[in-house]
């Protein structure tokens, strides 16, 4: 479904602030992956996810979504593809407009607009179904404007946009690491729900290692721009957090890596 083949990616170049962020990246994940992504700071975590979005285009390599070559597709043409979730709650929603008018916008994703009404019965029916399930109260609340929501109630909006409209592959950037624990704890468990019953292809970065171990059926480990550790089912299962941090260890991290990432 997801292919990241051989990519390179620096910062800078030619200066004395030059930075390679990913060194020969390959990654290939199957249709209904859900792949947690670990590393420390300055690892190419999200440099690589911004990759496969199409923010920054990419020195070498190719990308390819279910066989499509988007290497060189701007962002917005990437849009129809591609559902992304932010670590800052107040990315991905536009805060003026209603809970009814956001989801509007991300089912329309990719269409031609049009000036008929904003949403229709039937839409508002759809998205207080979906909102009911979401088990925060907020189909009662559907024209209540974003801002005004807390930061997990934001996230849990923002991420049924990003899944509205079923993405090939949904990226998740540290999207609960601005929340309170338990906060995080209920939007992580919304998002593999959401993951599992949608068999929605995933990404998620994370600095948590539990919740590395405990979502998806696979994970990587990243550092100085290149994917040290993949591993996946059973295996994946079976580990525990004293086992990342050793592997991390050997990787020859610095121990503010290791402190950061434990």
């Amino acid at each position: 479904m997801l292919e990241v083949k051989n990519v390179y990616k620096t910062f800078n170049a030619g200066t004395i602030n030059e930075k390679l962020a990913l060194a020969g990246v390959d990654l290939k994940l199957e249709d209904g992956d859900f792949c947690t992504v670990i590393g420390g700071n300055g690892a190419g975590k999200s440099t690589m996810l911004n990759a496969v979005a199409g923010v920054w285009p990419v020195d070498m390599g190719r990308i390819l979504i279910d066989g499509q070559d988007i290497t060189r597709l701007p962002e917005h043409k990437r849009a129809g593809l591609i559902g992304r979730v932010f670590q800052d709650p107040m990315m991905g929603t536009a805060a003026t407009m209603g809970i009814d008018e956001n989801l509007a916008l991300a089912a329309r994703r990719g269409a031609k607009r049009t000036l008929r009404t904003g949403t229709t019965r039937k839409e508002r029916e759809e998205y207080r179904a979906l909102l009911a399930d979401l088990g925060l109260g907020l189909e009662d609340r559907m024209t209540s404007k974003v801002g005004l929501l807390s930061g997990g109630q934001r996230q849990a909006v923002t991420l049924l946009m990003a899944t509205l409209k079923k993405p090939r592959v949904l990226l998740l950037d540290e999207h609960t690491a601005a929340l309170d624990p338990k906060t995080a704890a209920k939007v992580l468990e919304l998002s593999d729900t959401i993951v599992r019953e949608n068999g929605l292809t995933t990404l998620m970065i994370t600095h948590n290692m539990k919740d590395a171990i405990k979502y998806g059926n696979r994970l990587i480990m990243m550092h100085e721009g290149r994917i040290i550790y993949d591993v996946r089912g059973e295996e994946k299962k079976a580990l525990h957090v004293s086992d990342l941090l050793a592997r991390f260890e050997q990787s020859g991290a610095g121990a503010n890596d290791r402190m950061f990432l434990s």
